[in-house]
């Protein structure tokens, strides 16, 4: 049953001019007492009212005269700040001017937004990155606009020396001639930055691995002599020495630098993205780095916490605002150039021990089994600082799936996963690693540079597994044989023809990263090159700290003769 509400009239009723006068009254006249006792509770009530209203008064009197001045209390609406990716701040409803700067010609700015975020920064902010590395220097000329609270890379120009240029190391004895190897990467910059910021625009030169081999004598006239070239010659301000301006990068600072770069165009750091970040692979041809922030478990009840262990892999990063404890190192003498010597350095020795005495076999060809089958190959063995060699090695005669397999057997051999561990767990050649497939289980791996060269010119997708990377290497080196599958993939037939040794080159990567770093065999990678259309590596993660103040260089002011 429903049920109802109902309401009863009361004496406090609204007055109806056409109800009957006794509805509600007993129809008697009230007497003079009657009256005067309306009279004195209605003045009562008015009484008690005044007083009531004088408290209450004199409460807000008293809390407006305690309370802290120059509070705003205007209603506020979020107010877009105009960054891209939506940072918002609250305003009051009355609008404040900008502060930011602005062009002061045509001649440069963005598209972006009118104005700079800050007063202190400026509208747009250029930075020249010149990578030094072991096979040739490549400049990267990036450009900032400062409309959110965190750089934006708007763009950037990129350009590598010639190959047949090779890097500075190349001109160990010669440092004029290898600053002047800069050069075309210099007239990039030149032609892309307004002139009106050339000088207020830094640059940098970090040179890598193969630097490092030439010793500290020869490596120190080179940079001196590539700092005097950039300063005599160009307008751009050179980052100083204390900052590391002109310098040979330490492996750490090279693997950190690009897992900021990955992270930063994925937009997972310095931005509302707080999810895992990736870890970074990097293959130059000097070294590898490996970089990533591990996940432990949380302890059970009573037990210690693990955690990254300290020592020189534990690099503690703040940036935009958040901290991470990353892992990171640098295997100086793995890089694919450095690991084919190392290969065929082990193969020579074998056959040294083999032969005992007897030294024909060295004015004969050399079966290897990492060289395509069928073909050729005069290789320079460098055994050690002072010791060279020229062997010529002949890919076996007919092609067998046991090519692939003894090529990776030499691989394994000379990552030394043997080797004396003094902190467990260990990758190889003895160096501390937390283990990938419990800390680091289904994050995105990103692997690049020689990575990607070697697999995405035969058809490698985007995203693809170990096993699948072995696959691959278990067809090429079949050699011409097997490489039906290739047709479809424009290019793919002449890269392979044109190098002898791409069977080393892919068992070499599968090795590292199956045997040597440890990952599940169906563990998935990521290869790219660019992000967003940026270029992959550390570049970009050592330019963003030059765009803060006392980062190691001020602009140059024109003297006027």
């Amino acid at each position: 049953m429903r049920k109802q509400s109902v309401s009863l009239p009361t004496k406090h009723t609204v007055h109806d001019p056409h109800e009957k006068p006794d509805r509600y009254g007993n129809g008697r006249p009230q007497g003079v007492f009657a009256r005067m006792k309306e009279q004195w509770m209605s003045q009562s009530q008015k009484t008690r009212w005044v007083k009531t209203a004088a408290i209450v008064l004199s409460v807000c009197l008293l809390f407006y005269w305690l309370s802290p001045r120059g509070v705003d209390v205007r209603s506020e609406v979020p107010h877009k700040t105009g960054h891209k990716t939506g940072t918002t701040s609250t305003t009051p409803e009355v609008n404040k001017p900008n502060d930011g700067q602005v062009p002061t010609d045509s001649s440069y700015g963005t598209t972006r937004c009118a104005k700079s975020y800050s007063k202190d920064k400026p509208i747009v902010q250029y930075v020249l990155m010149i990578d030094a590395g072991s096979t040739g220097s490549r400049i990267h000329v990036y450009k900032f606009n400062n409309c959110g609270p965190v750089p934006e890379l708007e763009s950037e120009e990129f350009k590598m020396t010639e190959k047949s240029v090779g890097g500075l190391s190349k001109y160990a004895d010669d440092p004029i001639a290898a600053a002047k190897t800069l050069d075309p990467l210099m007239a990039v910059a030149m032609e892309n930055v307004p002139e009106k910021l050339k000088r207020c625009s830094p640059v940098a030169v970090k040179a890598t691995a193969g630097l490092r081999k030439v010793g500290p004598q020869k490596s120190d006239a080179i940079l001196k002599q590539v700092r005097e070239h950039l300063e005599k010659d160009y307008p751009f301000p050179v980052v100083s020495d204390e900052k590391g301006g002109v310098s040979v990068m330490d492996g750490a600072d090279e693997g950190v630098y690009a897992w900021i770069t990955t992270n930063y165009l994925l937009g997972k750091i310095g931005g509302p993205d707080k999810s895992e970040t990736a870890a970074v692979f990097d293959l130059g041809g000097g070294s590898t780095q490996i970089v990533f922030q591990p996940a432990f478990k949380e302890a059970k009840a009573g037990g210690m916490p693990e955690k990254l262990a300290e020592g020189d892999h534990k690099f503690s990063l703040d940036f935009g605002g958040q901290k991470f404890d990353l892992y990171q190192h640098s295997h100086l003498g793995y890089g694919l150039m450095e690991a084919r010597n190392a290969i065929h350095r082990l193969l020579v020795n074998d056959m040294k021990k083999s032969k005992e005495d007897d030294t024909t076999w060295q004015t004969k060809p050399i079966v290897h089994p990492c060289i395509t089958p069928g073909r050729t190959r005069e290789i320079e063995v460098e055994f050690d600082k002072d010791t060279k060699k020229t062997y010529n090695f002949t890919g076996p005669a007919e092609p067998s799936a046991s090519h692939a397999s003894q090529c990776r057997s030499l691989a394994e051999r000379i990552l030394e996963k043997d080797k004396e561990c003094k902190l467990a767990p260990c990758s190889f050649n003895g160096v501390h690693q937390p283990s990938l497939a419990k800390t680091f289980a289904k994050e995105d791996v990103y692997i690049f540079s020689y990575f990607y060269d070697r697999t995405h010119p035969l058809g490698m997708p985007d995203s693809f597994t170990i096993r699948e990377l072995h696959d691959l290497a278990q067809t090429v080196c079949k050699g011409q044989t097997g490489w039906g599958t290739f047709d479809s993939v424009p290019g793919a037939l002449e890269e392979l023809k044109g190098r002898e040794q791409y069977c080393l080159d892919l068992n070499f990567m599968t090795v590292l990263l199956h045997h040597g770093y440890d990952m599940p065999i169906d563990r998935e990678v990521k290869i790219a090159k660019k992000i967003k259309g940026n270029e992959l590596g550390w570049c970009l993660g050592a330019s963003l700290p030059l765009l803060e103040a006392g980062s190691g260089w001020s602009c140059n002011i024109k003297q006027i003769s």
